[in-house]
């Protein structure tokens, strides 16, 4: 996330301090080390002002100072860090088989994870448990509290009141999740929840190491779905009903194969983990693992060790998300996508093919080529991006109602 002196804001004393706070803690986090002074250069703030809301961050335990060793100033400069292993985080990611947990630190970085199998018939019961399941890996790192606390789902998800719109792989509607989370957490200091590509997004976001400008992307989430995650000017959008993003449900084929939404043609019954399952088996009918994770991963493996009808499936699952990417990138204009789910293992098999599609369809006398490139993140970003709403909270927390 970029800052400068545009972010500042003037109003409300207690309002605008906020925002500074904000704004000058992200800075040490995205720039560290880094002085006093070049914080007040960046910010075009006073010093006295960056001072005071230093100090106040460090009252905070958040940050500390260190003198630098430098040999060619005659003072060595005080430098900031963010400070680690005092403040950890809790992260969900329910998935439609697999649900995975994560701690971790405020500066992206798991501690542990889990996981557990998805069982969504009864919504309260099934949080209980993964509260249950959280609490006891942090037990397991010696961790005894957690500062906030991050889920995320596919599905439409009401982010400010906590509220799961509509998730149809688990078959939730209007379920509060918040509700059910304070039930069992009384105590948490924040909950944060999300759809799981608009928070894949956000941990490119805040977390990636992509060597160009991130500020104007598109996320696209690979899974037994697809969702995506769109970010303008460093900035998430979420849309007037939370329901940007879904282009796993436009029609890529009129009257095509049917979707999980009930609609036919859908792009993610083309594209997605689900869509390689049902499209080798298909071809080659047989016994694989009921689980879609699972299955999908078998076709990966198969295609590494050189399966040839692995390797023409993955092929073909390339070309039909090109298609999808070369309408996204017709409607968004961004200056990158970013791919993320199991299917970037086999990146030499189907970036051709995405290529291929996107550079016929897409581009119109365009002059530059948009990246098209894999996520950069280790960690699946699905349960990272659970992790970074949580974190999130932490560094810009101050929120601005009406």
């Amino acid at each position: 996330m970029n800052s400068d002196s545009t972010n500042i804001i003037t109003g409300n004393s207690k309002i605008l301090r906020g925002i500074n706070r904000a704004m000058i803690l992200n800075i040490i986090r995205e720039k560290q080390p880094i002085s006093r002074s070049n914080i007040a250069k960046l910010t075009g703030l006073n010093k006295s002002t960056v001072s005071s809301i230093i100090n106040e961050i460090l009252s905070e335990d958040l940050i500390f100072e260190q003198a630098s060793e430098d040999q060619n100033v005659g003072r060595n400069p005080i430098n900031l860090y963010l400070k680690l292993n005092k403040y950890h985080v809790g992260a969900i990611n329910i998935d439609s088989s697999i649900t995975r947990f994560a701690v971790a630190d405020i500066d992206g970085s798991i501690k542990g994870q889990s996981s557990i199998d998805t069982d969504s018939k009864n919504p309260e019961m099934f949080v209980k448990k993964c509260i249950k399941e959280l609490l006891k890996l942090s037990s397991d790192l010696n961790i005894s509290e957690l500062e906030g606390l991050g889920v995320n789902i596919a599905g439409i998800v009401d982010s400010k009141n906590l509220i799961v719109n509509f998730a149809p792989n688990l078959g939730w509607e209007d379920f509060n999740i918040g509700d059910a989370i304070r039930k069992v957490l009384p105590n948490i200091k924040n909950i944060s929840v999300g759809n799981d590509a608009k928070s894949s997004a956000l941990a490119e976001l805040w977390f990636g190491n992509h060597e160009l400008n991130l500020s104007n992307f598109v996320f696209l989430s690979i899974g037994p779905g697809i969702g995506a995650g769109i970010v303008v000017e460093d900035k998430l959008m979420n849309g007037e009903y939370q329901a940007s993003g879904e282009f796993g449900h436009m029609i890529i084929f009129e009257q095509g194969d049917l979707c999980t939404c009930g609609n036919k043609g859908c792009w993610e019954a083309y594209a997605s983990d689900r869509a390689i399952v049902s499209q080798y088996l298909a071809k080659r009918p047989g016994k694989l693992d009921h689980n879609v994770d699972f299955m999908a991963q078998d076709i990966i493996d198969m295609a590494k060790r050189n399966d040839e009808l692995a390797i023409e499936v993955l092929k073909q699952t390339g070309y039909y998300l090109g298609l999808g990417i070369a309408n996204i990138i017709k409607a968004i204009d961004p200056h990158a996508i970013i791919i993320g789910g199991k299917i970037t293992q086999v990146w030499d098999i189907i970036y051709p093919e995405i290529l291929t599609v996107v550079t016929q369809r897409a581009y119109f006398g365009r002059k530059k080529i948009i990246k098209i490139l894999p996520t950069s993140l280790k960690v699946l970003p699905r349960l990272l991006g659970a992790a970074t709403l949580a974190i999130e909270e932490i560094f810009d927390g101050f929120k601005i109602t009406a």
